[in-house]
């Protein structure tokens, strides 16, 4: 007959060892996918990859212009979402805490957050690609605006949160005004944490395919003005790799190992920026 102790001690045991198979089948397929992407993506890294823009089938060519359409398009979604998630997760924190409208705002960005990104590119489509009769560079960017903002915003929130109250009032028993204290204080003592939010959301839009085959669609040319079709690596990735040409399919392989490369690092930056800022504190 086991004692109290000896069935507590079995039970641990049982839910350590389940806990540890469960997190090496998650492992197992992530080093799989890794592995693929990197056998069949690797060997058609090249320098014309950066250099010549998408060719026709049996042509040689690159994907230059899909990666700086990319890079426009997250670049100016950020420039809409940031300020937008931050400023939002400020009033959540700081100055509407308690507020009426805040469990309203917590309930819209939780929708947008687990809400599937091709809805919001079929929102853009509606409010922007058939009101200008064309899609766009510009409708592109704010459907990864609009993804980019609730991953923001609730990192924004908590990070705030975790700043001590005590350092709110002692700041304002100095006689600093509110929007002093969030400004100079607040936001300096959770900077670490902001950023990390961000790269999370540059992260996340990234790669986003659906939302853009509504609103960018595709350009196979530079696209030197956003008011037209633009290339992008998400894009040109899905058409390629679903075409019957071989070496369509070779720079699909290529662009998604880029992607999956430029994502990871982006994720390492902000766990090590999020990993000072917690040594800071401490």
């Amino acid at each position: 007959m086991l004692t109290l102790y000896s069935r507590r001690k079995v039970m641990n045991s049982f839910w350590l060892v389940m806990s540890v198979l469960a997190t090496a089948f998650g492992l197992f397929w992530l080093a799989w996918l890794l592995w693929t992407l990197l056998s069949n993506g690797f060997q058609w890294l090249a320098w014309s990859l950066f250099t010549q823009t998408t060719p026709p089938p049996g042509s040689a060519g690159g994907l230059a212009n899909a990666i700086v359409g990319s890079l426009v398009m997250t670049a100016v979604g950020m420039l809409i979402g940031a300020p937008v998630g931050v400023l939002a997760g400020t009033f959540l924190s700081e100055f509407g805490r308690q507020s009426r409208a805040a469990p309203v705002i917590r309930f819209v960005s939780d929708i947008l957050l687990s809400a599937p990104s091709i809805v919001i590119g079929v929102f853009v489509y509606t409010i922007i690609v058939l009101q200008t009769g064309h899609f766009s560079g510009w409708a592109g960017a704010v459907a990864l605006a609009l993804i980019a903002i609730p991953v923001v915003l609730r990192t924004t929130e908590d990070m705030l949160r975790l700043v001590p109250d005590s350092t709110r009032e002692a700041a304002a028993a100095l006689g600093a005004p509110q929007w002093k204290v969030v400004v100079l204080i607040v936001y300096r003592a959770a900077r670490g944490g902001i950023v990390t939010g961000v790269l999370l959301a540059v992260a996340r839009i990234s790669g986003e395919t659906a939302p853009l085959l509504f609103t960018a669609l595709n350009n196979q040319f530079w696209s030197s003005s956003l008011n037209r079709p633009v290339a992008n690596l998400p894009v040109v990735i899905f058409q390629f790799a679903m075409s019957p040409y071989d070496d369509w399919q070779h720079l699909a392989w290529a662009g998604a190992l880029l992607i999956t490369g430029g994502i990871l690092v982006l994720n390492i930056v902000a766990r090590m920026i999020q990993g000072t800022g917690k040594r800071a504190r401490y």
